[in-house]
């Protein structure tokens, strides 16, 4: 079955740097955009970045661009998410998912951002 496992999240001060890996399996990663999403407490799921099959073509949502970098390794079905200058609007749960929309997603790691 589909599995998406999340790890890299924790406490970390502003202005920091995490790096958040997910760990894929069960389906055919290398055919498969894949995508990072974060929930902050009280909020619905916010879009965060996507990543073609190659690796060659990334987005980013606004709010991120510029801090964060996407990318992944197909030999190794693992997907990372590169958080630097980290801020307190930041905090989230983080959790990758498959292809463009829907599709699966993990269960996600905390990220909290502060002083």
């Amino acid at each position: 079955q589909v599995q998406l496992v999340e790890s890299g999240g924790g406490l970390v001060q502003p202005g920091g740097s995490l790096r958040l890996s997910c760990a894929a399996s069960g389906f055919a990663f290398s055919r498969n955009y894949m995508r990072w999403v974060r929930q902050a407490p009280g909020k619905g799921p916010e879009w965060v970045s996507i990543i073609n099959t190659s690796g060659g073509s990334t987005s980013y949502a606004d709010s991120v661009k510029g801090r964060f970098t996407i990318s992944r390794d197909n030999a190794k079905n693992m997907l990372y998410l590169q958080m630097n200058n980290l801020k307190p609007e930041d905090t989230a749960l983080y959790y990758c998912a498959s292809g463009p929309s829907g599709g699966s997603r993990g269960q996600g790691t905390q990220v909290t951002v502060s002083s």
